[in-house]
């Protein structure tokens, strides 16, 4: 009896010891562990199958890619074999035969048609596309436009003196023309004029298509008109439309898909994608099979605040519904942060000994390594679910909780509460080892009174002491905006010493307090209040700790930035004056 009640006991275990197990593997099977959440099940992807949102050429860069493939062949064989006296005489043949329907009406209209390749019609159309990019600070579809241009421009140059060809011979030339005829120069201005304008003022959709039957109709017409004038062969015209057409195509396509620089007419940061359409669906099928979740919706959220990502509101299924947070990350905001730090250093110096990330994928994953970190130092912000890859080496999705119920520091009231919960905060950092790196209202959030961090997506772990005195002044001030410097600095004595707190004031500068805090402390200033002249005021005097410093490497960027500026204005010079622009 003792024997079968004990091997029931131990039965009882073993089945509670597999409960126990289930219940671990189950909790490692879905990360994102909410109550009444519903969870479907996660896929690998095979090998062989595409991400959530490939990024593809489509079907006309194809195309035109194996068009262009198929000219170098033609090119080799027309070099290598005794082909080019036939294809000449079989021109010649042609052109002599459409000279032959001459008129007195259709000549006239040819002219005017040859004209859609001239070089001041060109030219103005070529600067209005410059304009109004600028206008709208589309700034990438500026730089592939006038590379693009160049690049044909130069390639055709090229080809001029690599392979010199006459203008049609036994056939009478009525059209003006200048230089020799392969490739034709005239072709590839319109074709690269047209694409350029297609790709980077005509909106995806009906316009665009309407742009692109309009652009073959006045390339057709151009080609014939040549013809008809007998200036060009047609094999001259032809490959002056694959090299205007397919290089300038394939660039936009690559460096400026309209899925991540969409062209559009509407205000708003440019580091904000269009999470609709095929976007959209891609970050539901992504969330689904990489993370288990049922996404219901995703909407824009917090757009205000955030300029390196774009933050999102994702509804989850679920029993009630669930709301989760997420950052999208794509290679435009690798970029950016590339382009500051670089620019910061030839600013200012090496502050801080950081590197630029290598790649969008490990920009992420920092993200979500620190905001772990956080959370495991008891650090109050969102904690991290993982994340998921929408676009291979392109996109990725960091998807957090979402703090529901809390506003911005600048919608909140800032007592003396809320004041200590935030510099307890940046002292549980110092001893934590962390640094934000973005302290402003935007990051700050309050919640029942207590102060949540978030976005620490420039966080730094073992930071270097001036950033976290930077830290601590930038706390400050933000609390001060809302409150009054004497009131925090009260409370600031408390946890911090004198000798920190005018360590903090010594290590500020407006370059190192964010934009956001900047703007309300001028707004402030013309109120009468100067809140970083008050604290410093109160702090214990102490010099300025110099943050400006020279390096080999910041002469070094600084000499080869303006060596590039005036390497590029040389080139712009000599494009305008040779017609190119």
């Amino acid at each position: 009896m003792d024997v079968d009640a004990g091997a029931g006991t131990q039965a009882g275990h073993d089945a509670g010891a597999d409960d126990d197990a289930l219940d671990d593997h189950q909790r490692w099977r879905e990360p994102v562990a909410l109550p009444g959440l519903r969870h479907t099940s996660r896929r690998r992807r095979p090998s062989d199958k595409p991400p959530p949102l490939p990024r593809e050429l489509g079907l006309s860069g194809r195309l035109w890619t194996v068009a262009i493939v198929a000219l170098v062949a033609f090119l080799v064989l027309l070099f290598t074999l005794p082909i080019g006296d036939w294809l000449e005489r079989s021109e010649n043949q042609f052109l002599i035969w459409l000279s032959g329907i001459r008129t007195a009406v259709l000549t006239p209209v040819a002219k005017f048609l040859a004209g859609i390749g001239a070089e001041w019609p060109n030219r103005i159309a070529r600067w209005g596309v410059i304009v109004v990019l600028i206008v709208f600070k589309r700034w990438r579809h500026l730089f592939v436009f006038v590379a693009t241009v160049l690049l044909v421009t130069w390639l055709v140059a090229q080809l001029h003196l690599v392979a010199p060809r006459a203008r049609p011979l036994g056939v009478t030339i009525i059209g003006s023309w200048e230089g020799f005829a392969f490739p034709s120069a005239t072709v590839a201005a319109a074709a690269i004029t047209l694409l350029g304008i297609l790709y980077t003022l005509l909106v995806p959709g009906n316009a665009r298509r309407f742009g692109k039957w309009a652009a073959g109709v006045l390339l057709g017409l151009l080609l014939i008109a040549n013809w008809y004038l007998a200036v060009d062969h047609p094999f001259d015209d032809l490959v002056a439309v694959v090299l205007g057409v397919a290089l300038p195509l394939l660039a936009y396509r690559t460096f400026v898909p309209n899925s991540v620089f969409p062209v559009a007419y509407r205000t708003g940061r440019s580091a904000h994608l269009d999470l609709g359409g095929a976007r959209g669906d891609a970050i539901r099928q992504a969330c689904a099979e990489q993370l288990g979740l049922d996404v219901v919706e995703v909407k824009p959220f917090g757009l205000r605040g955030s300029g390196g990502s774009t933050p999102m509101r994702i509804t989850v299924a679920g029993d009630p519904d669930q709301i989760l947070f997420g950052k999208l990350y794509a290679k435009t905001h690798l970029r950016a942060d590339r382009w500051y730090k670089l620019g910061r250093t030839i600013l200012y110096g090496a502050l801080e000994d950081e590197k630029p990330y290598s790649s969008v994928r490990r920009l992420v994953q920092y993200e979500d390594y620190v905001l772990r970190v956080m959370h495991d130092a008891g650090l109050p912000g969102a904690r991290s679910y993982g994340f998921v890859e929408i676009t291979p080496g392109a996109e990725y999705l960091l998807v957090t909780e979402f703090l529901e119920g809390s506003v911005e520091i600048t919608d909140a009231e800032v007592d003396e509460a809320v004041i200590d919960d935030a510099l307890l905060i940046v002292r549980r950092m110092w001893d934590a080892g962390v640094a934000h790196r973005d302290v402003k209202p935007a990051n700050i959030m309050v919640r029942d009174g207590r102060v949540l961090l978030i976005d620490v997506a420039f966080g730094e772990l073992r930071p270097s002491p001036w950033r976290q005195a930077v830290d601590l002044a930038n706390m400050m001030i933000v609390l001060a905006l809302r409150s009054s410097p004497d009131l925090v600095y009260a409370r600031a004595i408390e946890i911090f010493s004198p000798e920190e707190l005018g360590e903090a004031f010594a290590a500020t500068r407006s370059v190192t307090v964010p934009t956001q805090s900047r703007s309300m402390m001028r707004r402030q200033r013309k109120a009468g209040m100067d809140v970083l002249r008050r604290f410093r005021e109160l702090a214990p005097p102490r010099p300025p700790i110099a943050i400006q410093r020279w390096s080999f490497q910041r002469v070094a960027l600084t000499v080869g930035a303006l060596f590039g500026a005036l390497v590029l204005w040389v080139l712009l010079l000599a494009n305008l004056q040779s017609g190119a622009l």
